[in-house]
């Protein structure tokens, strides 16, 4: 059984990870008209390309791949090696002079992971893209979440591993899933149990006292898909709803997080009214998260 984003028909997922460097990308690539979109970019110190077009009021309402990446803001060029992967394949927004395709990206800050200089770029987000299947997932220390770290708010000394995550649902014939790159300030808590899954183990008592994390260093990165067919604005609010979502996970969220998150449709399933897909959305993104810090069975 797939229980991850690519149970939404039609989307693709291809990693390219370095094992040595520890960073990496994930490339989630949409069907060749696109998907519908829109984002929320939530924390104060994200790294991101393309996020604006998103906006509901702007002109363009679909994108035809989106890129999460390690390496800081240096990892967002990871999605020029996508576009130029998309334009082989003549996907893109029609203009005169051809196809060019929206690729929006959003990175992590893993440079403390392994060698800082190893970053991903045009040639990995190429292979990525080179690499998706409509297959099952792989989740944990790979792709974009290779360097992850989660926990760091206390010092990145007392950080445990990151990673990233999936999961998906059937709401009413529609297919909803997400997919998390955790690299988060705060902890991973179970929603349902309150048992800490990754991070500080002394917990978040003191916070005020013990913060010693880093401006623009802790982000999660949420990508919600689904087939139920959706426009722009409402996309928009599902992304709203993901970060609900992810405050569920994570303790604490601060300020100086980056926490973005994408929504993507399809619209090739049947209609579901929206507020039952913001519940289910924030109940996937929680358990994303947890499946990204979790050890496979």
């Amino acid at each position: 059984m797939n229980d991850t984003l690519t149970a939404v028909a039609g989307l693709r997922v291809g990693h390219w990870t370095d094992r040595v460097g520890q960073t990496g990308c994930t490339v989630i690539l949409c069907p060749p008209e696109g998907c519908v979109a829109s984002v929320a970019v939530c924390g104060s110190g994200p790294a991101s390309r393309e996020t604006a077009l998103l906006a509901p009021e702007k002109s363009v309402q679909r994108v035809h791949a989106v890129v999460l990446s390690g390496g800081s803001a240096f990892g967002l060029d990871a999605a020029g090696g996508v576009m130029r992967w998309l334009e082989e394949r003549g996907r893109g927004f029609n203009t005169p002079c051809g196809p060019v395709p929206i690729v929006p990206a959003a990175a992590i800050y893993d440079l403390w992971s392994g060698d800082p200089r190893a970053r991903p770029g045009c040639a990995q987000g190429y292979r990525a893209a080179q690499a998706a299947t409509s297959g099952p997932v792989d989740m944990g220390r790979v792709g974009a979440g290779t360097g992850a770290k989660v926990g760091s708010y206390r010092g990145i000394e007392y950080a445990s591993p990151g990673g990233l995550g999936s999961a998906s649902a059937e709401l009413a014939g529609a297919t909803v899933a997400v997919l998390a790159v955790v690299n988060a300030g705060g902890n991973v808590v179970d929603p349902h149990s309150g048992r800490l899954v990754a991070g500080v183990s002394e917990g978040i008592g003191g916070l005020s006292d013990h913060f010693a994390g880093t401006e623009g260093t802790a982000t999660t990165l949420v990508i919600v898909a689904t087939d139920a067919p959706i426009s722009k604005a409402e996309a928009r609010l599902l992304a709203g709803s993901a970060q609900s979502g992810l405050v569920r996970a994570v303790r604490p969220v601060t300020l100086f997080d980056g926490d973005t998150c994408f929504v993507l449709s399809t619209a090739s399933g049947p209609g579901v009214p929206l507020v039952a897909l913001s519940l289910v959305v924030q109940e996937l993104v929680a358990r994303a998260i947890v499946a990204a810090v979790s050890p496979p069975p």
